[in-house]
């Protein structure tokens, strides 16, 4: 379980489904992306008879577990401008950067406790190679029209955040640190007050095209729910539905949390704006204060699992705690006494080519959405209403946008899979020690690495 979970406890399930039935769409999976777009559709069409089927409860894969970044950032947009040309990669950012207000705005009408707060993104760079990263992701930012992005001194990143060793650093007003447990609880209970259908502790084992006849269908151990349209919303957990295995490759990060720290840390640290915190090491990590006063603290620890296995408990290893912890106390050399609280780990989807897709095939009644590699928080919201507009039939800039209907080719048999991911892990941990150790440049391992992945 992971420290949101535990600080909120877990609600008790809704029921599960009882025997087959029949609506208009089927959405797989009751995390961000389902719940979202479960909303946008009974906004838009009130009579739509929507139902949603979760394998355990509403945010249990990594809606419930992630860092908290509500950013906008979104996975593939160099890939996109390269194949699709840059206007429609500007396009998508434009998107997201309007998605975290979205997000904000839609919390804030609907009364979403989740610990919102819009106090930016701050990224630092620790060595002279991140430095040099950090340089040329600001020109490439600015070139993609993200121009609120500020470039900092060392000393202008440490008067936000006094993190240990920093040469300089960005900060952008497009993210928010939240409570991820706490909104997609809220945006279950608002689904569901709306006339969405939950059935909780229902697994879906296979979903199938429209073929003679017959309509869309999702298979249950309880029964078939047949639809004119089943979404496949299943992220990180796409590899249990027959014939997905290799389609997006099940990712692990896992996350730490401390102890609630004293006003005097934070007086030193000087963390008042409530900015989400991240890095330039190839390896990165990601943290935020959160409301109760401790840091959460995330990065990627054991990467994958053998055959595209998943978590059932969210449990970490004590050499992924143990890392996280040392890149904390590096970062912030007060926390050294601080006890960890928890620690947890979640899911999350990647494509081959590390680009996010979303797609509907009004032909077979199939749809999905997903590979967000870590960047789903808000890429979830612009999910929900570009899979509304498409369900609708509507013709919008969403549907224009250069991820609907991006075609991603799968990911290589295994050992392939488990070797490539934990070699370029090892290489990217590598070329960060070339980089602490003093090179001014990208590591040439981490220049490799990236071309043999796709990223």
């Amino acid at each position: 379980m992971s420290f949101w979970y535990s600080s909120i406890g877990l609600p008790a399930p809704r029921p599960g489904l009882a025997a087959g039935t029949d609506v208009d769409v089927c959405i797989v999976g009751g995390g961000y992306t389902g719940l979202w777009t479960a909303y946008y559709l009974k906004k838009a069409d009130p009579g739509l008879r929507v139902t949603v089927l979760e394998q355990r409860v509403c945010g249990y894969g990594a809606s419930g577990r992630n860092g908290g970044w509500l950013y906008n950032g979104f996975a593939g947009r160099g890939a996109f401008a390269r194949r699709y040309g840059t206007d429609r990669a500007q396009a998508m950012q434009r998107a997201m950067d309007d998605s975290v207000r979205e997000v904000a705005d839609v919390a804030a009408a609907e009364r979403i406790d989740a610990d919102l707060v819009l106090g930016g993104v701050l990224e630092v760079a620790r060595t002279p190679a991140q430095l040099a990263r950090m340089k040329a992701f600001a020109a490439e930012e600015d070139a993609f029209g993200e121009h609120e992005l500020a470039v900092l001194s060392a000393a202008e990143a440490t008067a936000r955040i006094r993190v240990d060793g920093v040469l300089g650093g960005t900060w952008t007003p497009h993210g928010a640190r939240i409570q991820p447990a706490k909104l997609v609880q809220g945006l279950a209970r608002v689904v569901q007050d709306l006339g969405v259908v939950i059935h909780e502790g229902t697994e879906v084992t296979a979903v199938h095209p429209a073929a003679a006849g017959r309509r869309a269908r999702a298979e249950t151990a309880a029964g078939t729910v047949t639809a004119d349209y089943v979404l496949r919303a299943t992220e990180g957990f796409t590899a249990g539905l027959r014939g997905e295995r290799r389609t997006w490759l099940p990712m692990n990060s896992a996350m730490i949390v401390t102890e609630p720290l004293p006003e005097s840390f934070w007086a030193a640290t000087g963390w008042q704006g409530h900015e989400v915190l991240g890095d330039f090491a190839h390896a990165y990590m990601y943290a935020q204060r959160t409301a109760d006063d401790r840091i959460a603290l995330g990065g990627r620890g054991v990467p994958y699992r053998f055959g595209s296995r998943t978590d059932t408990d969210g449990t970490t290893q004590q050499r992924t705690v143990d890392q996280l912890r040392e890149i904390l106390h590096r970062f912030f050399p007060g926390t050294a006494e601080a006890r960890i609280d928890h620690a947890w780990a979640g899911v999350l989807g990647v494509p081959r080519d590390w680009c996010a897709t979303v797609e509907l095939d009004r032909g077979t009644g199939l749809g999905w959405a997903g590979g967000y590699v870590g960047s789903g928080v808000t890429t979830t919201n612009l999910a929900g209403r570009t899979l509304r507009d498409l369900v609708l039939g509507d013709r919008t800039e969403l549907t224009e946008l250069p991820w609907v209907g991006h075609q991603v080719r799968r990911w290589e048999v295994e050992p392939l899979r488990w070797l490539g991911v934990h070699s370029l892990y090892a290489a990217y941990h590598a070329a960060d020690r070339q980089e602490a150790a003093g090179r001014a440049t990208t590591s040439p391992i981490a220049r490799f690495a990236d071309r043999v992945s796709g990223r």
